[in-house]
C-alpha cells in the first residue's frame, strides 16, 4: 500500500492509500491545505485538530452546496427532457398553404405581358 506525504496547513502527514489513488489523495489534500491556509489566515494559529476539522467542515459545507446545485440541475435536466418528450410524441402540425388556382396565375400572366406590350408601345413613341 503506497504512502503518500502531505502538507496541511505547515503540517505534514504520512497518509497510506490504494495503489493508484495517490493523484486523488494528493488533490484532496491540496483542497484542504488551501482551505486550512484561509482559517489559518483569518483566525491564526490553531490546534491541528481544530484546523482539520474546521477545514473539513468548510469543504464539506462547499460539497454540500455543489451537491444542492447538481440536484436542482438534474431537476431542470429531466423536467426538459420530458418537455421535449412531450413535443416529439405529438403529431406533427399540419400547415397548408394555399395554392394559386391555374386560371388566376393565367390572367396574371396575361396581365404581365399586355403590361410589358404597353411599356414597349411607351418606349418606342418616346
Amino acid at each position: 500500500m503506497p504512502q503518500v506525504e502531505i502538507t496541511i496547513g505547515g503540517r505534514s502527514f504520512e497518509v497510506a492509500c490504494q495503489e493508484g489513488e495517490e493523484q486523488y489523495l494528493t488533490s484532496a489534500a491540496t483542497m484542504l491545505d488551501a482551505e486550512a491556509a484561509h482559517l489559518s489566515a483569518q483566525i491564526g494559529r490553531m490546534p491541528e485538530a481544530r484546523m482539520l476539522l474546521m477545514a473539513g467542515l468548510m469543504l464539506a459545507d462547499r460539497t454540500a452546496g455543489l451537491e444542492d446545485q447538481v440536484r436542482e440541475s438534474e431537476r431542470e435536466l429531466k423536467r426538459l427532457q420530458a418537455q421535449i418528450e412531450h413535443i416529439s410524441s405529438r403529431p406533427p402540425e399540419r400547415i397548408e398553404v394555399p395554392m394559386i388556382p391555374h386560371e388566376v396565375h393565367d390572367s396574371m400572366a396575361e396581365i404581365a405581358a399586355r403590361a410589358e406590350a404597353l411599356a414597349d408601345q411607351v418606349e418606342a413613341q418616346a
